[in-house]
C-alpha cells in the first residue's frame, strides 16, 4: 500500500470516529453512565430513609446470599434470597422451554403456509405486541383466577367440584410469561424455518429416515440458530419480568425483579437492590455470550 493510500485510509478511520462521536457520546451519557452509578451505589451504605451513605463497603454483594442474624449478629444463610433466585431461574427455564414446545410447531405450520397466507398468521402472532404489558397480563388474571373462565368453564362441565387455585401461585406467573413471551420464540423459529430447504426432507425419507430421525438429525441442527436466538429472547426477559409476577403472583411468588424494586422501595436498600441489579446483568450478559459462542461455532461449522 503506497503512503498516499495509507493517508487516505487513515483520514477515512478518522472522519468514521468523528461521525460516530454523536452516538459514541450517547450511548455513554444514556447507558454507560446509569450503570457505572449502579455499579457505584452497590458498593455504599444503605441511608436510613433511602437513598445512600457515602461509605465504601461489600455488604450490599454479601447480603445477596447471607444475611445478618437478629440475635446475634453472625451471617447466615439467605435462604429467602437463594429461593427467589431460584425461582426466577427456574421458570424463566420452563418458560423458555415452553414456549419452544409451542412455538416450533406454530413456526413450522406459519413456514409451510402457501405464500400468500403467512402474512396473515403473522399477523396473529404479532397482534400481542400490540397490546400493552399490563392488559395482556390482566386478560390472563381473568382467564385463571378463582371466577375466571377457566375455572368457569370447568365447573359447568363437571370436570372440577371447586375452583382451582392457579392465581398467585408458580404455576400462574409460568402461565403469564409463557403467554407474553411466546410470540418472541416463535418469530426467530419462523425465520429460521422460512429458509429451510424443504429437499433435505425428501432426501432423509429417500434415506428411509424415520420422522423422528428427520427432525433431530436435519431439522433441528439447520434451524438451531433460531431455537438459540429465540430462546435467548424469552429467557432474559422472563429473568428481569416484574408486572407478570408482581399482578399473577400477587407479591407472594416474588422474582429478581420484584425484589429489587422491593429493595428501592419499602426495604429502603439500595445498595442491595443495585447489587442484586448488577448480578442480574452478570447472568443475562453470561447467558448473551453463552449464544455469541454457539453462532460462532455453527458459523465456523457452516462456512468450514
Amino acid at each position: 500500500m503506497s503512503q498516499a493510500e495509507s493517508r487516505q485510509t487513515a483520514q477515512s478511520a478518522r472522519a468514521g470516529w468523528l461521525l460516530s462521536t454523536p452516538a459514541l457520546i450517547l450511548l455513554a451519557v444514556g447507558a454507560i453512565g446509569p450503570l457505572m452509578i449502579v455499579v457505584v451505589y452497590s458498593f455504599l451504605l444503605p441511608g436510613k430513609y433511602g437513598n445512600v451513605e457515602w461509605g465504601f463497603s461489600f455488604d450490599a454483594w454479601r447480603g445477596i446470599l447471607y444475611t445478618r442474624d437478629i440475635f446475634d449478629d453472625t451471617l447466615v444463610l439467605a435462604d429467602a434470597h437463594l429461593t427467589i433466585f431460584w425461582r426466577s431461574v427456574k421458570l424463566s427455564l420452563l418458560t423458555t422451554l415452553f414456549t419452544f414446545a409451542v412455538g416450533f410447531p406454530t413456526a413450522w405450520f406459519i413456514a409451510t403456509r402457501p405464500q400468500r397466507q403467512r402474512a396473515f398468521w403473522l399477523f396473529l402472532i404479532t397482534i400481542p405486541f400490540w397490546t400493552n404489558l399490563l392488559i395482556r397480563t390482566f386478560a390472563i388474571n381473568e382467564i385463571i383466577r378463582s371466577e375466571g373462565l377457566l375455572n368457569s368453564l370447568l365447573l359447568k362441565l363437571g370436570a372440577i367440584e371447586r375452583p382451582l387455585q392457579i392465581i398467585y401461585t408458580d404455576t400462574a406467573v409460568f402461565i403469564g410469561m409463557t403467554y407474553v413471551y411466546l410470540p418472541l420464540m416463535v418469530l426467530p423459529l419462523f425465520a429460521a424455518i422460512d429458509r429451510f430447504d424443504m429437499r433435505l426432507l425428501e432426501a432423509g425419507y429417500d434415506l428411509y429416515a424415520s420422522r423422528l430421525q428427520v427432525l433431530r438429525r436435519i431439522i433441528l441442527p439447520i434451524v438451531k440458530p433460531g431455537i438459540i436466538a429465540g430462546s435467548i429472547l424469552v429467557f432474559v426477559p422472563a429473568l428481569g419480568a416484574y408486572v407478570t409476577p408482581r399482578l399473577l403472583g400477587g407479591g407472594k411468588q416474588m422474582m429478581i425483579g420484584n425484589f429489587i424494586e422491593l429493595q428501592f422501595g419499602q426495604g429502603r436498600n439500595w445498595p442491595l437492590g443495585a447489587a442484586l441489579s448488577v448480578t442480574l446483568l452478570i447472568i443475562v450478559t453470561a447467558a448473551l455470550l453463552v449464544y455469541v459462542r454457539f453462532a460462532n461455532r455453527d458459523n465456523q461449522v457452516n462456512h468450514g
